[in-house]
C-alpha cells in the first residue's frame, strides 16, 4: 500500500459503495481508505478537506473516497463577491467554518422545500441540475472529532449542502431527486463514468494483490 497521500481519489458514479449504507463509527477509530496505509479518523478528516478543496468543492462524505462509513466534511465560504473581485483568491483562504461530522442525525425543522439552488456532486463530475428539492431548513446532531457531541441548525444553501452529504451515507445521490427525463439527458456522460469507476476498482484491486504478493518483503 502507499503512504498517506495530500488528497484521495474521489469515486464515480458508478462505484457500488456510492450505493451503500454507511455504517456507524467511532471518533477513536482507525481507518484505511483503500490504496492508503491506515490512518486517525483525524488524519482521515484533515486529508477529506484537503481533497475537498482540490476539487472545489463545498462537501464529501466518506463513501466517496470508498469507506463506507457515516461522516461527511464541509465547509461555509465566504462568498463576498465584491471583496474577492478581481483577486486570485485560494478556496481555503475563504472558509469562514469548516464541519466534521460523525454519525450525523439530520432533522428537518422547515419542510419547505426549496428546488432554485443548481446543485452538482463531485462523484459525478460536470454534471449540474437545478430542481432538486431540499428542506430549507435542518437540524444536525452529531459526534465531533474528540467525542463530543454537537448541534448545527443550517438554512438555505449550508441546509442543502448537509442534505447532500448526509444522503450519500444512505446509498443515495442528487440524481435519484430528479426526473428520469432529466437524467436520461446525462445517459452518455453517466455511462462514460460508470466504465472509469470500473477502471479504477479493477486498479485499486491490482494494487491490494501486488501489496499482499510483497507483504513478505517489508516485513
Amino acid at each position: 500500500m502507499s503512504t498517506p497521500a495530500s488528497i484521495y481519489p474521489i469515486r464515480l458514479y458508478g462505484d457500488p459503495v456510492l450505493r451503500r449504507k454507511a455504517r456507524p463509527l467511532g471518533h477513536t477509530d482507525t481507518l484505511t481508505v483503500p490504496g492508503f496505509a491506515p490512518q486517525s479518523l483525524r488524519e482521515v478528516a484533515d486529508t477529506m478537506l484537503e481533497t475537498m478543496f482540490a476539487a472545489r468543492g463545498v462537501g464529501l462524505a466518506a463513501p466517496q473516497v470508498g469507506l463506507g462509513v457515516r461522516m461527511f466534511v464541509a465547509v461555509e465560504y465566504d462568498d463576498n463577491e465584491e471583496e474577492n473581485e478581481g483577486k486570485e483568491t485560494p478556496l481555503k483562504s475563504r472558509v469562514l467554518r469548516e464541519y466534521v461530522m460523525l454519525n450525523p442525525r439530520l432533522t428537518v425543522i422547515n419542510k419547505k422545500k426549496d428546488r432554485s439552488e443548481t446543485e452538482g456532486c463531485l462523484s459525478i463530475p460536470d454534471i449540474y441540475e437545478e430542481g432538486v428539492p431540499r428542506a430549507r431548513a435542518v437540524r444536525v446532531e452529531y459526534t465531533d472529532l474528540d467525542g463530543e457531541a454537537q448541534v448545527v441548525e443550517a438554512e438555505d444553501y449550508l441546509a442543502r449542502v448537509f442534505q447532500h452529504e448526509n444522503d450519500h451515507l444512505d446509498g443515495k445521490l442528487f440524481l435519484d431527486h430528479l426526473p428520469q427525463d432529466v437524467v436520461n439527458d446525462h445517459r452518455a456522460a453517466l455511462l462514460a463514468m460508470q466504465r472509469q469507476a470500473r477502471l479504477n476498482l479493477d486498479r485499486l484491486a491490482q494494487q491490494a494483490r501486488y501489496g499482499e504478493e510483497h507483504r513478505d518483503e517489508r516485513l
